[in-house]
């Protein structure tokens, strides 16, 4: 990889040179580096598809798969089927994430299709960062699918951020949980200028005991456009809790849609949803600390979003 490929790298995958365990770095809709361990393998599909089955043996703990995706070549489009299938009584991390750098005048785009089969008893913690750079005009597009399945008593936490520099961002995610079962999703997003973000989820508790949980934050800015549509169903004696909080900057527009379906009269559901701008008296406070009105801002901010 050249210093920009390396320079999104960290930013998506926080990583400064190649990982210890298992890995596969996709640049410019090709495979660039791979490896794999006794416990966790990846092999590319056999289907026709661009994309990779991750298998993780049952009983695996402590180990982590980064599989994160560098475009830089402008009017690139890039597609790609990632299956996951994690064993019962799994315990590992996956650290995903796509970053483009576009210095040209036409599209890059890349649709991230990801699908995580989690066994029984099994525990994934997941982390998605999205990020886009680059001095051209051309648009940086990134529309991942999520698909999440769990087995009876398994659990995922999902850490889906986008940073900056996306253009344009459709973000579709859909959980079923069994019994026992946990989902939880935590969504940042940061929209600027006349970026657009579309969030929808849709979480299906479906056995005795399962729990969903989204919270989902977000900052618009400029005149950027942010709609959110997460919904929450409960098909049993189940718990789910819908959180959505925007701060409104400048010309920008937030709409926020969260919706609640219980199927089951001993479901538990909860929405709750936030729009507003900065506070004046945040502001003010953090004036008197000797900040100046445009850091006081980044502070609230970062804070928000952290």
């Amino acid at each position: 990889m050249d210093k920009t490929q390396l320079k999104i790298l960290k930013e998506i995958a926080q990583l400064e040179q190649v990982p210890q365990g298992a890995y596969n770095f996709r640049v410019d809709g090709q495979l660039d580096a791979r490896n794999t361990t006794a416990n966790i393998d990846i092999v590319s599909k056999t289907d026709g598809k661009p994309g990779i089955d991750i298998v993780i043996k049952p009983g695996t703990r402590g180990e982590s798969v980064h599989i994160p995706v560098i475009i830089s070549q402008s009017g690139l489009t890039d597609v790609v089927y990632n299956d996951f299938y994690i064993g019962e009584g799994a315990d590992v991390d996956i650290v995903a994430g796509c970053g483009i750098h576009n210095a040209g005048c036409e599209t890059s785009q890349h649709d991230g299709i990801h699908v995580f089969h989690v066994g029984k008893n099994a525990r994934v913690r997941y982390v998605e960062r999205h990020y886009g750079e680059g001095e051209g005009t051309g648009e940086r597009i990134l529309n991942p699918r999520t698909e999440v399945y769990l087995e009876e008593g398994a659990s995922i936490t999902m850490e889906m951020t986008q940073i900056k520099g996306v253009d344009s961002t459709i973000r579709d995610t859909v959980a079923e949980v069994a019994a026992g079962g946990e989902c939880i999703i935590n969504e940042k997003l940061m929209t600027d200028g006349k970026q657009l973000a579309e969030s929808n989820m849709e979480i299906i508790l479906k056995g005795p005991g399962a729990t969903g949980r989204v919270v989902s934050r977000s900052v618009a800015r400029g005149d950027s456009v942010q709609v959110f549509r997460p919904c929450m169903t409960g098909q049993a004696d189940c718990f789910g809790h819908v959180q959505c909080d925007s701060i409104i900057m400048d010309e920008a527009k937030v709409k926020s849609i969260p919706a609640i379906d219980a199927q089951s009269v001993d479901a538990q559901l909860i929405h709750e949803a936030a729009i507003g701008r900065i506070a004046g008296d945040q502001i003010l406070k953090l004036l008197t600390l000797g900040l100046t009105p445009e850091e006081a801002e980044e502070k609230i901010l970062e804070g928000f979003l952290n």
